[in-house]
């Protein structure tokens, strides 16, 4: 189990999962970490906020625990819930014990005291179904805890974890409060379709992931695809890259281009042409409008100089 000492350690031990981190990001985690305060991951999909949470885990020897977001997210999915069924089996287990403890009983009140005697057996931790948050929370191992996804959820689901996040600690009234053995480290992730309430960034650092610039994003895929030659991997990037200007429905995330990345290495491309493009470009893009302004404007001519003798060229590879 490990935490660490600057954000330069960090960003080292980042490395060792795989994971290019920023001089901002390391820092930012690394605060996170000496005032115990969540991180609020915002950025398009796609550019490595989830990534960040498990790498995270990876480097600090933590348990990564993953509360995934959704639209009608309530408290039992995300905290805890009474397993009714386990109860009503155990109830049918001890029915002839609890014939005996009731006959003794000399009338309807003496009876009545004697079975609320015996609901904590049922009201106990054995029938207690740990959702995400409570698990986090009652783990003996140190955690990451990633909420996944945050804007999905609805603004009543953020106002209630908004209490959790402030001490980390959770009232059962069947059996008390329920306090962090150890305080999690927590990542919020969310890929902004919807504004979320002050209330939740004032709680939390901010930190906005966006797409990485073409070298960065160039070592993304030789750390990860490291079987593409130097020479394709390039011209793959600066492709992607241009991508992303366009006016598409959905651009390009660097989970996409990674498997792009794979799909050349498995097709043993050795260089990037348009027959390769063209039947390829659709683990790029995911709709039929981004495809077609896509290879409009990709394999459209470029204007010919009047003064060059050279023969026009696809605009993409210019």
């Amino acid at each position: 189990m490990t935490l660490f000492s600057n954000p330069h350690e960090l960003k080292t031990a980042l490395g060792k999962q795989q994971y290019i981190a920023s001089e901002e990001i390391a820092t930012v985690l690394f605060l996170a970490q000496q005032l115990g305060k969540p991180v609020l991951t915002e950025g398009p999909a796609g550019v490595g906020k989830t990534e960040l949470a498990k790498a995270l885990a990876g480097a600090t020897g933590f348990e990564l625990i993953r509360l995934q977001c959704y639209e009608g997210l309530d408290e039992t999915k995300a905290l805890y819930e009474w397993e009714y069924a386990k109860q009503l089996l155990y109830t049918q287990l001890l029915r002839d014990k609890l014939s005996d403890t009731l006959s003794a009983a000399q009338s309807l009140r003496e009876a009545a005291d004697r079975l609320s005697a015996e609901e904590d057996i049922f009201f106990s931790m054995r029938f207690l179904l740990q959702r995400p948050l409570l698990k986090a929370i009652l783990n003996e191992k140190p955690t990451v805890l990633l909420i996944d996804e945050i804007d999905r959820a609805d603004a009543e689901f953020e106002a209630f974890l908004l209490e959790v996040l402030s001490d980390f600690q959770v009232s059962v009234p069947e059996i008390g409060t329920l306090q962090a053995v150890h305080r999690p480290l927590v990542i919020l992730t969310s890929n902004n379709t919807r504004e979320l309430s002050e209330a939740l960034k004032r709680r939390c650092l901010y930190l906005f992931i966006d797409f990485p610039s073409l070298e960065q994003e160039l070592a993304v895929v030789r750390l990860k695809v490291p079987g593409l030659p130097p020479k394709l991997a390039r011209q793959a990037v600066e492709l992607v890259q241009r991508l992303r200007t366009m006016d598409l429905r959905k651009v390009p995330s660097i989970s996409e281009t990674l498997d792009w990345a794979k799909a050349l290495v498995t097709l043993n491309a050795s260089h990037l042409d348009q027959e390769t493009l063209e039947t390829t470009l659709s683990v790029l893009l995911k709709h039929e409008v981004d495809l077609q302004r896509a290879k409009r404007q990709l394999f459209a001519p470029s204007p010919r100089d009047k003064h060059s003798d050279n023969p026009t060229l696809p605009r993409w590879q210019n």
